[in-house]
């Protein structure tokens, strides 16, 4: 199975395959880790994100959905761009969550990507608490992850070779709390 880890640490400078967006659903730039990766990224990603728009998400990316993109001037190959849901205008429920983190690695395994980093997606002004994300992540990729596998319904491992190409998930996050939360969702038994 993939490895599943969680480190305090800035998403901008992992090198990884393909880092994660919490994106807005207009795809050209916003605040908290939408505005850190499009900033450290340079204009190359809002060019990319203009290129999504223009061609297939003319209406901007609906909330649970993920697209890729290259990634401009960041370690990473690729960002993967995903809505999460916003408590704020009523969007509470725990599967369009789950959704933006199982998208996401579908998307990742399109592109060829075999490590991921995520951010606490939704955790942060859209309001959702970070112990509510961290299980609803955890939870949401370790199916994924699964399905991917093949592990039938009493974990046995169907299919060995990979998570779809996938080897490596690592949750970034930029708090000592939320970082708590996620190796708390992670202890669980899975």
């Amino acid at each position: 199975m993939a490895t599943i880890e969680a480190v305090l640490g800035d998403i901008t400078t992992q090198g990884v395959d393909a880092i994660v967006n919490a994106a807005n659903s207009s795809l050209l730039g916003g605040g908290g880790v939408d505005g850190a990766i499009h900033a450290a990224a340079g204009p190359r990603l809002l060019e990319a994100c203009r290129r999504v728009r223009n061609t297939t998400h003319r209406d901007g990316l609906d909330v649970g959905d993920a697209v890729a993109t290259s990634a401009g001037d960041l370690p990473a190959q690729w960002v993967i761009h995903t809505v999460g849901p916003n408590r704020h205008r009523g969007q509470t429920d725990p599967a369009l969550l789950a959704s933006c983190f199982t998208r996401s690695l579908q998307v990742a395994r399109d592109v060829g990507a075999r490590s991921v980093a995520f951010p606490a997606v939704s955790a942060g002004v859209y309001g959702w608490d970070s112990a509510d994300v961290a299980q609803i992540a955890v939870d949401a990729v370790r199916a994924e992850l699964g399905a991917a596998e093949g592990v039938d319904a009493e974990g046995i491992d169907a299919d060995a070779a990979s998570a779809g190409g996938i080897e490596l998930v690592r949750f970034v996050l930029f708090s000592r709390l939320t970082l708590s939360n996620f190796e708390t969702a992670l202890a669980a038994t899975s």
